[in-house]
């Protein structure tokens, strides 16, 4: 007979629950909901204590979480990904992408799943979709298969890698933090890594074979055409271009990049070619040929003053207005180089609805409307803007510190590589990695908000401190005797699968994160109750918080591919219940063998 639960347990219980339809329902933001629960939890005990406890007790309770290890590994390892993101160390594998496609669509399939899934390992999930989306984007629009069967099923490879070490996501960190508040052992990195690469295999091939035939296509005729630029690309000394022909270097062309007018014989040192291309198909033909878009000194005075401010160069369109001074100029007798710190890397010229644009001496003429792809210092650039009646049409892209690739993979491979082998805790080891991104360079000090998100701090923070209320309230220990009762007459393997598929359902309907915290005590009270080994339930556990495919709600993931891929959330229900159901079946056999139960 099950006992009725205290007042303190049915309170948690009911704030539990209230927890999950808030983030379900999605009426308010999920840092909002996790403010709330922090707050309601830090009121509800100063009045009512829990027994034996004082009410300052319960305010530690509410925001223990705030100061709690498994955070500041988790912010650690965000501002880690951010130095991979910020210095292109992360693009090798991206340009690696869009020449396997070139050769045939399903191996560059199958590469773009294995490569997904393996930087996922060990870098957090989202910063890798985010470099990886528009990368399939573009493919697509360059006749690849379409995006909406391409990004769901690499996303669901993203999440699998994810699940595979203790820091591919902030959810297995929670997990393996808690179990340690619970009494057990501390995971390595790759403790259960290989249990999860098991699983992959079974996973892979619908990933690769069925998940896209079960995607409709999605594709739409884009409303807008991307602004192509004009542009001289000079041919400095030692230039691959040089003794080359045009014809000889067309196949390493990135898509949306051509050579204007006719040219015979081979390039020559300080020749200048007329070009145009895309602003992101301009930026990748210049460092693959080793040219220039703009004078070679003015670019010099540009990278000598960011690297003596300690600033980021970026690069900006502007469109120019009625009003400027530039109109009737020509790039060479505008004067820019020389009253600015900017360097003009092409021009936009939208059809005009009478006549061809003016020409003079070979270049074109400015006029109303035309857009500038200039390149400087922020304050530089909005001096330019403003001086010279521009309107800057977008914000501002960061040009990668590549110098500092190759010093961030060793920071971050060095890293997970004292955690893994168990020279230092992990916390040590991400937040050591994060100091040294920032002495380094590789990530700036005024960059760390875009490092850090503010939701995935709070809502850590306050999973942690209501996984903690329901252990102390004794909530954890009824569901668990509740949940033990319908699970005694299941074989090991059963008793796992129902565990997985209730955190699965949680996580699918409101926060994994939450739903890691709710789950791991359950998990461990339930094996107490049945007499079986801890470990593999936990890991039952951590398994379902990661096998969010079947909602667009259950991870930040599956929101960033929605749009881009146009889905709907029949799609999601479609292609990841079937998956869930692979996952949650192959996962539980292997722990099944693993822990010999």
């Amino acid at each position: 007979m099950i006992a009725i639960p205290s007042l303190h347990a049915f309170a948690t219980i009911i704030l539990t629950v209230g927890m999950f339809v808030a983030f379900a329902r999605g009426r308010m933001p999920p840092e909002i909901v996790s403010l709330l629960i922090i707050a309601l939890i830090a009121v509800g005990l100063y009045f009512h204590p829990l027994p034996h406890s004082q009410p300052t007790d319960g305010l530690r309770l509410a925001f223990s979480g705030f100061g709690h290890y498994a955070l500041i590994t988790i912010c650690s390892l965000m501002i880690m990904g951010r130095g991979l993101v910020t210095t292109g160390a992360l693009d090798p594998a991206a340009r690696l992408l869009g020449r396997v496609w070139k050769v045939n669509h399903q191996l560059g399939m199958l590469v773009s799943l294995l490569i997904a899934f393996s930087l996922s390992m060990f870098v957090n999930d989202t910063p890798v979709l985010v470099l990886l989306l528009p990368i399939f984007v573009q493919l697509a629009a360059n006749g690849a298969m379409p995006a909406s069967k391409t990004l769901m099923p690499v996303n669901a490879a993203v999440l699998i890698g994810g699940m595979a070490t203790t820091i591919g996501t902030s959810t297995n960190l929670l997990v393996v933090s808690i179990a340690r508040d619970l009494g057990m052992p501390q995971m390595n990195v790759f403790h259960f890594t290989p249990i999860v690469l098991t699983a992959a295999l079974v996973a892979l091939p619908y990933l690769w074979l069925v998940m896209p035939r079960l995607l409709p296509d999605h594709s739409k005729e884009p409303s807008f055409e991307p602004r192509r630029f004009s542009a001289l690309l000079r041919v400095p000394a030692g230039s691959e271009l040089h003794g080359q022909t045009v014809e000889q270097i067309a196949t390493r062309l990135p898509a949306g990049f051509a050579f204007d007018g006719a040219f015979s014989g081979p390039i020559e040192a300080g020749q200048r070619l007329q070009v145009s291309g895309t602003h992101e198909a301009l930026e990748e033909a210049m460092r693959l040929l080793k040219g220039q878009a703009a004078p070679g000194w003015v670019v010099d005075r540009i990278e000598r003053k960011a690297k003596a401010n300690g600033e980021d160069i970026v690069v900006m369109e502007m469109a120019v207005t009625a009003d400027s001074r530039l109109i009737g100029h020509t790039l060479s007798t505008s004067g820019i180089a020389d009253l600015y710190s900017a360097a003009v890397l092409g021009v936009h010229k939208p059809r005009r609805a009478l006549g061809a644009s003016p020409v003079s001496g070979g270049e074109a003429v400015i006029g109303e409307g035309d857009v500038l792809l200039a390149m400087g210092l922020v304050g530089d650039l909005q001096d330019f803007a403003r001086n010279d009646a521009l309107l800057i049409l977008d914000g501002a892209r960061e040009i990668p510190r590549r110098s500092k690739a190759l010093m961030a993979l060793a920071i971050m491979f060095g890293s997970v590589g004292c955690a893994s082998i168990g020279l230092l805790p992990i916390a040590i080891s991400a937040l050591a990695g994060a100091i040294l991104m920032f002495i380094t360079g590789c990530v700036k000090f005024d960059r760390v908000g875009r490092a850090l998100s503010a939701k995935v701090i709070v809502l850590v923070a306050a999973s942690i401190a209501l996984g903690q209320l329901v252990l102390e309230s004794g909530a954890a220990g009824w569901l668990g005797e509740t949940l033990a009762l319908g699970l005694q007459h299941l074989p090991a393997a059963g008793v796992l699968a129902m565990i997985m598929l209730f955190v699965t359902v949680l996580t699918n309907f409101a926060s994994n994160a939450t739903a890691a915290t709710i789950g791991t005590p359950i998990a461990f009270s339930v094996a107490s109750e049945l007499g079986l080994p801890q470990e593999p339930l936990i890991l039952a556990v951590l398994f379902g918080c990661n096998l969010c495919y079947a909602t667009p709600i259950a991870y930040q993931t599956n929101l960033l591919i929605m749009g881009e891929g146009n889905y709907t959330f029949g799609d999601y229900i479609r292609t990841g219940v079937p998956l869930v159901l692979l996952m949650v079946t192959t996962l539980s056999i292997l722990l099944v063998f693993s822990y010999g139960m």
